[in-house]
């Protein structure tokens, strides 16, 4: 809860960091689920949309490792994730077209995220 506090009020390097950390979390499958429940998806696709190319290089990378789980790949697709992970995929640097492919990919796992 304190880093989902931190997306949402935090100035923009702790916005970064705190987007980071939850990339870091989110390899565990249990920290995945708690994550998304934590109220943390809102943010993340926030910073992706608004953040610098550190903040949506972070963002995208935490989206990927949440996409990893099934539930989530719903939930972050229904958070408007796609748009700007597809955005940052056409104009951001080398680490944030590779972290935004690896998001886009986990979520076409999910059937339902496939038709466009």
């Amino acid at each position: 809860e304190p880093l989902v506090e931190l997306l949402s009020t935090g100035d923009a390097a702790g916005k970064t960091w705190a987007a980071g950390a939850l990339s870091n979390i989110a390899c565990n499958a249990e920290n995945q689920i708690r994550i998304a429940r934590g109220g943390a998806v809102e943010h993340v696709v926030q910073l992706l949309r608004t953040g610098d190319a550190a903040a949506k290089n972070e963002a995208a990378g935490a989206l990927s490792n949440l996409a990893l789980n099934s539930d989530n790949q719903i939930t972050l697709a229904r958070a408007g994730a796609v748009e700007p992970l597809v955005e940052l995929l056409k104009t951001g640097d080398a680490a944030g077209k590779a972290r935004a492919a690896g998001a886009l990919s986990n979520l076409a796992l999910n059937d339902d995220n496939q038709i466009m």
